[in-house]
This record gives C-alpha cells, sequence and structure tokens, in this order.
C-alpha cells in the first residue's frame, strides 16, 4: 500500500485526487495539508506540513508555488519522495527542487495527463522537420479565470520542448504590444487566455507558406491531471534520491 501525504487537500485538484484516491485499492491518503478546514476528510489535515507526524511513503504537492521550499524542507528532512505538481515556480525555487533531487526522490512536472506528455515527444519530432523548413511556432493556452500565473506552465512545458529539438536558440515571446515589425524568424510566440471554467486547453501552431498544422490538447476534467498525479506517487514511492518526471512514469508503464 501507498501511503500519501496530500498537500493542499482542500483545493479543487487536492478533492478530485481525494476521490480518486477512494477508489484505489492500492493507494491511500494518510494525511493531508491545507490551510482551508472547510472540508471534512476521511483523514487528518494539518495546517502546516511541519506539523505533520504521520508516517508515509510519497507527498503529492497539488497547492501553491509559496508553499514549494517548506513541501521540499520535510521531504528532504523526512526522506519522503515528493511529486510536485504546482505552476508559476521561480527559477530560485526551480534550482531549490534540483538541489533537493539529489537527496531525495522529486518528480516535477508542469502538467501531470499523460496526452501533454505524449505530446511533448511529437513537437520534438515535428520541429525537427518543420523548423528547418521555416514555419513559425506558435503556442496558444487557454485556462479558467481564477488561475493567476500565465503563460501556464505547461505552455511553457511544450516550448522547452519545442526549444531542445531547434538547432538556433529561439526566443519566447509574450507581448507584442510595445512593438511594430515584421515576426522575426526565431521566436515562439506564447498567448495566454483567462476566461470562464476552461480546464486547459493547449494548441501548438506551426505555420508555413500556404500551410498550418495545428497539435492541439484539451483537458474536459481536472480529474485527466489527478489521474497522472496518482501514478506518479505510485511510481515514486521507494525510488532513489533524483529528479524525475512523467516521461518515466510512462516509460515504467509500458514494460
Amino acid at each position: 500500500m501507498t501511503r500519501v501525504i496530500m498537500h493542499g487537500c482542500n483545493g479543487k485538484m487536492g478533492q478530485t485526487i481525494t476521490r480518486l484516491i477512494e477508489e484505489e485499492e492500492t493507494v491511500e491518503i494518510v494525511a493531508g495539508v491545507d490551510v482551508s478546514d472547510h472540508i471534512q476528510n476521511n483523514y487528518p489535515v494539518f495546517k502546516n506540513i511541519a506539523e505533520c507526524d504521520v508516517d508515509a511513503d510519497v507527498i503529492i504537492d497539488f497547492s501553491s508555488a509559496v508553499c514549494t521550499e517548506a513541501v521540499l524542507a520535510y521531504s528532504t528532512e523526512k526522506q519522503i519522495p515528493a511529486v510536485l505538481c504546482s505552476t508559476g515556480l521561480s527559477q530560485e525555487q526551480v534550482t531549490k527542487i534540483t538541489e533537493a533531487s539529489g537527496k531525495v526522490a522529486i518528480l516535477k512536472s508542469a502538467n501531470m495527463s499523460l496526452g501533454i506528455n505524449l505530446l511533448q515527444k511529437l513537437l520534438k519530432d515535428a520541429t525537427a522537420v518543420l523548423a528547418q523548413a521555416g514555419y513559425d511556432i506558435e503556442i496558444v493556452e487557454k485556462h479558467h479565470n481564477l488561475k493567476k500565473d500565465a503563460p501556464s506552465g505547461t505552455a511553457l512545458a511544450l516550448a522547452d520542448s519545442i526549444s531542445e529539438a531547434l538547432e538556433e536558440k529561439y526566443e519566447y515571446v509574450y507581448d507584442r504590444s510595445d512593438r511594430s515589425i515584421v515576426r522575426p524568424k526565431k521566436e515562439i510566440g506564447i498567448s495566454a487566455v483567462r476566461g470562464g471554467t476552461i480546464v486547459g486547453d493547449h494548441d501548438v501552431i506551426f505555420a508555413g507558406e500556404d500551410e498550418v498544422i495545428t497539435f492541439s490538447h484539451r483537458a474536459y476534467s481536472k480529474a485527466v491531471f489527478g489521474k497522472g498525479a496518482v501514478q506518479a506517487a505510485k511510481f515514486l514511492a521507494g525510488k532513489p534520491a533524483g529528479m524525475y518526471d512523467m516521461s518515466d512514469v510512462i516509460a515504467a508503464q509500458s514494460e
């Protein structure tokens, strides 16, 4: 049985994962952490992860970037692997995550969806052909009106996958309102839309002469991210120190 500490348990994703794990036979949530106590759970909930005294095999963090340091401190001190799902991380936080992975197993992903992680692989293959042929590359992401960070961590992860396949360095451009020039070839435009209850839409556009190729991913519920987080937790429990990602989870499932 994989014992989970659900950090951010009373948020939307925390509750989604709680419901998913209730249907799992090999995973259980043994403790939650959340500043809010408006929801009654079937496990003890602590206001701060430092106060948690329950034995566990893995942490799932689906809270906020401001909590990342506290999760890392607890994870390294208790030697409990952590699945980090929060977006909007600063470069300093990314550095701290890398440092922590030298002491304990860490899995970080901007998007826990199997489809998104497969899309990242497909984009590398497409970029190798289409960028060479002179296609312009644009990313458009859409999320609900409560999402605070922009562009989304997933959009940036998709852009990074494209960049890995490029022979030359491209600039990420988030806003063109302050300039009046012809679009430079070596840039990736990233646009963010916020509205309504959109769970998560991502379009990667390769625009060439007389031809447009679009890779699209639509998430219709938060459950798709929750399922990925649960699979990641089962994979990470018991792993040695190191940095892992969803590609490792996918590879393990295909063995």
